[in-house]
């Protein structure tokens, strides 16, 4: 048996837990609590500078990164506020202000937020709800194993028992 560790690398399979903070330290977001976050390295499915940052890691290694808005989920721009007919949002009944919903667009789902609610459309906020912010990751690669084949073929990691899609 090899004492050698699997290092992360382009299409290998990397578990890692997270916890970002923003600019004055605040958690915003963690997954320490929970099952960890599978991603296939090098398909963009990660921030690049994470990917980047991961890059040449191995379980059980940790790394801090400090991320600047245009590096993390960009500026906020606020053009980015649409009003759009309820027919094109899920579950569009139960809206409410502050909460967040998907929405389908030509690029793929994208998470809304939303601004408002009217009787036939609803104001939605199309940032990213960490953009505009400085963000600190803290990772914590916990697996990385080589990917299956079917992996290889959708472009993304598959957790125990396969694909749900």
């Amino acid at each position: 048996m090899s004492d050698e560790r699997l290092v992360i690398a382009k299409d290998r399979v990397v578990s890692v837990h997270y916890a970002i903070h923003n600019a004055d330290g605040v958690l915003v977001e963690s997954n320490r609590d929970d099952e960890p976050l599978l991603t296939l390295q090098g398909r963009g499915v990660l921030l690049g500078a994470l990917e980047q940052a991961l890059e040449g890691r191995a379980a059980g290694d940790t790394v801090s990164v400090a991320l600047n808005p245009e590096q993390a989920f960009g500026e906020r721009r606020e053009d980015f506020v649409q009003r759009l007919s309820k027919k094109y949002l899920q579950n569009a009944a139960r809206l409410k202000p502050g909460m967040q919903t998907t929405l389908q667009t030509k690029d793929g789902p994208r998470t809304v937020t939303v601004l408002k609610v009217g009787g036939k459309v609803v104001d939605v906020d199309l940032n990213h709800p960490l953009a505009g912010l400085a963000l600190n990751f803290d990772l914590e690669v916990v697996d990385v194993r080589a990917a299956t084949a079917e992996e290889l073929a959708h472009g993304h990691a598959h957790g125990a028992g396969g694909h749900h899609h």
